[in-house]
């Protein structure tokens, strides 16, 4: 039987296993408040924690009481005015009965609100849950900071806990047999010739050599049963080595239209949907690396400050951000040793003659070795030419290819898990 201790370190007056319990059966409320808090905080508030607001009828314990119907005779404790068979007058005051100076509700129901707070850890997990990158199969050996313990036979030496009972066993068996081997064959010869000397009667002769084999019988009973049961040389233990562990190598392209075009609304639901994505890769992912590219008429691969915070504009031409993601692919992402995913976001708007020059890049360039490329489209105009671009090339690329239209702040977090949810068979890394 084995016994888990839970160690983790309790807050004061709080117990980790009650607030499990209490998180698990109020998920409901907590997700519709983590979902809410997506499109009402600042970029700089996304990933703190966030107060649960519970109405009282939801917390409410289920009770067992009496029903309705048949007859009962009660005479409460206490009671000194009235016996039972007594017939008490309706109070004055109408068919409620009731006289208090507070105003009655509208729809006959109070509300009592249960607030609690929950950590920075436990809203990005609910924010998350359920999401993971589609489609990361290939695998390189990364770094050697990650291993394995791959059974490898047994050895002489080892840790206790890693003993192999049978394997130990049967060597100390072996070595009991060998060991004892000669002795039990001349212990087998005495107590024959003892049992000799008994059918050949009684005389000091025999009686002589009688006692001298009962002294040689003891002599080898000693001896045969020195001999240890186990002895440190019949140990042995599983031998384990250590493999270095395959990690998956994947790097995500952000690409983000910041053209004139792009307003500051626009621009920052495109903000908000690239920080959640930033949350959620540095979340669940520990080796995953983020290349940022800014672009308008230009485009620029930038830091982390620069891509959410810089304030550069022009026009817009998205090919040139296209063609910088396939120079970086080529330079330093090898699609056979990386696992390459694009999420790109623009209210649409680009230059007529730039569509094919950005068809002819994806199919070349960038479609045919990525994972995942998504594409939301931000704003509640008609869709633009860059829409029905993607939308021919989704038809061709659909296991690989997605698409979405985000009109506001509101929409970036069920868009955001309608991209990235997990599909069946699918384990984060």
């Amino acid at each position: 039987m084995a016994y888990i201790v839970d160690r983790r370190l309790n807050s004061k007056n709080k117990s980790l296993v009650n607030r499990e319990r209490f998180l698990k059966r109020y998920q409901k409320q907590i997700r519709r408040a983590v979902s809410d808090a997506v499109s009402r905080r600042n970029i700089t508030d996304m990933e703190q924690g966030e107060s649960i607001t519970i109405p009282k009828r939801d917390i409410s314990e289920p009770v067992f009481r009496h029903g309705e119907g048949g007859k009962r005779s009660i005479v409460h404790t206490g009671n000194k005015e009235f016996v039972e068979g007594d017939r008490i007058q309706r109070p004055p005051g109408g068919a409620g009965g009731g006289r208090g100076s507070g105003q009655a509700s509208a729809d006959g129901e109070g509300m009592e609100d249960f607030v609690f707070q929950i950590s920075q850890e436990e809203f990005l997990e609910y924010l998350f849950e359920d999401l993971a990158l589609p489609n990361m199969v290939k695998r390189q050996l990364l770094s050697t900071d990650s291993f394995d313990y791959h059974r490898a036979g047994v050895s002489e030496v080892g840790n206790p806990a890693q003993i192999n009972i049978v394997r130990s066993m049967r060597s100390a068996q072996g070595r009991r047999i060998a060991l004892r081997g000669k002795e039990r064959r001349r212990r087998r010869e005495v107590l024959a010739a003892l049992e000799a000397l008994e059918q050949a009667g009684d005389s000091p002769e025999t009686e002589a050599q009688r006692s001298l084999l009962k002294a040689e019988l003891t002599h080898l009973n000693v001896k045969i049963h020195a001999i240890p049961w186990l002895d440190d040389f019949d140990l042995k233990y599983n031998l384990k080595v250590k493999v270095p562990k395959p990690s998956p190598k994947a790097v995500m392209f952000c690409v983000m239209d910041v053209s004139g075009s792009m307003t500051q609304d626009i621009k920052d639901t495109a903000k908000r949907f690239f920080f959640l994505l930033y949350l959620f890769l540095k979340k669940n992912y520990e080796k995953i690396e983020v290349v940022f590219i800014r672009h308008h008429t230009q485009a620029q691969e930038v830091d982390e400050n620069t891509f959410f915070y810089a304030r550069e504009t022009g026009g817009t031409v998205v090919s040139s951000a296209l063609n910088l993601m396939g120079d970086i692919i080529e330079e330093r992402y090898s699609p056979s040793q990386w696992n390459i995913y694009v999420a790109q976001a623009s209210d649409g708007d680009n230059w007529h003659e730039d569509n094919q020059r950005c068809h002819d890049a994806l199919i070349s360039n960038i479609l045919p070795f990525v994972q995942y490329y998504t594409y939301i489209e931000i704003g509640d105009r008609d869709p633009q030419g860059l829409w029905h671009l993607y939308e021919h090339l989704q038809r061709d690329f659909m296991d690989r290819f997605a698409i979405q239209r985000v009109r506001n702040n509101a929409e970036i977090y069920p868009v955001f898990r309608e991209l990235f949810k997990r599909h069946t068979g699918e384990e984060l890394d």
